[in-house]
């Protein structure tokens, strides 16, 4: 299959991704699309739930593994959407979409680069593609559930969007659910405790703290307070009790029980973590995949933003086609050209490592 057959191909099932409203939990008519169309190639494919998988037509168990992995779901459309967000239409060299560059373009250059390898029989390695569900709320029936149906895998390429540089490590996320406590009271007397001014002394220790230990990719660690309210609907009476969420995004030198004990021992709320999963994760730069990229000119860097990768208990490495401040916008978009590199881009970076 040439470039521009191939190019033609992955723009066409993206096309059709586009059109497909996919929410996390409802992907089951992506990953229809996505299964049709590598059956349409001849290739075999199975499933779990909302994953598909397949792997070379010459797997050999006696060689390593590399996963290729991608997500089909995605967010809900931002609310400042001028177009319709299940119309892929191509403007300008744009094609504009939910989920066309978080990550419907990375999806469909990984499935374009297993097709150009899946014929050979001279590969070193075996190659695992794997589009997955639930990535867009770290969700258990997504890469989570499917990892043990896969095999041994000696390394991954996570898709996602990065300008094809080489995200090679990310921050972990941990999300706490936080409850100041007070006393209920009727606002015109000077009864109760006011659980809201409680709230308020922690979340502005959330916005002063600054954790000594700084990554060299990562950079600090960020703490946002993103949701706050309180038990009470009535606005004569003194709340008894304030939520508040807080969005931690935590570099790899803080593991989250570190962390959570300075939380704790200076806020007064009660911390509850909603997940222990998303860690901090990291390929060592002299991995043969980070010096493939190195060799085709591409810079190494720190996301901020957590992925699939997290879950992964192997090192893999997150890159692809797009620009990750584009996701969750409004008006999402990845430009033509940018699928081509892309499809390039996965290509020579694995031909040293699997030929």
């Amino acid at each position: 299959m040439n470039k521009e057959t191939q190019h033609i191909e992955a723009i066409r099932l993206l096309k059709e991704l586009i059109r497909i409203p996919s929410f996390s939990k409802e992907e089951d008519k992506t990953a229809d699309a996505i299964e049709a169309y590598l059956q349409s190639k001849g290739i075999p494919t199975r499933r779990l739930l909302n994953n598909i998988w397949a792997t070379n037509r010459y797997f050999d168990a006696a060689k390593p593994a590399i996963l290729l992995n991608s997500h089909h779901d995605t967010v809900k459309p931002n609310k400042s959407y001028t177009l319709d967000p299940f119309d892929p239409i191509v403007k300008d060299g744009k094609l504009y979409g939910l989920g066309s560059n978080d990550a419907g373009g990375c999806l469909v250059s990984l499935i374009e680069t297993f097709l150009f390898y899946y014929h050979r029989e001279d590969l070193t390695c075996n190659l695992v593609l794997a589009a997955t569900a639930e990535e867009e709320i770290s969700g258990h029936s997504g890469i989570e559930l499917l990892l043990p149906s896969l095999g041994k895998i000696g390394f991954g390429i996570v898709g996602e969007p990065t300008k094809m540089q080489l995200a090679v490590a990310e921050k972990g996320l941990l999300v706490l659910d936080c409850v100041a406590y007070g006393t209920a009271g009727h606002a015109a007397r000077e009864e109760g405790e006011n659980a809201i001014y409680k709230a308020l002394r922690d979340i502005a220790w959330f916005r002063d703290y600054k954790a000594p230990k700084i990554s060299a990719l990562l950079g600090p660690v960020k703490m946002s307070v993103t949701v706050i309210d309180t038990d009470n609907k009535a606005h004569n009476v003194v709340p008894s009790q304030c939520h508040f969420v807080v969005d931690v995004r935590v570099n790899e030198l803080y593991n989250f029980e570190e962390l959570l004990g300075v939380i704790r021992a200076n806020v007064g709320s009660e911390v509850l973590p909603r997940s222990l999963r998303m860690r901090s994760s990291s390929i060592p730069l002299d991995h043969p995949i980070v010096q493939s990229g190195l060799r085709l000119g591409r810079t190494c860097y720190g996301s901020p933003t957590t992925s699939d990768k997290a879950l992964m208990p192997f090192p893999a490495l997150k890159t692809g086609p797009g620009d990750s401040a584009r996701s969750h916008t409004a008006d999402e978009y990845i430009f033509l050209g940018e699928i081509s590199e892309g499809i390039r881009g996965y290509i020579d970076l694995l031909k040293p490592i699997i030929l």
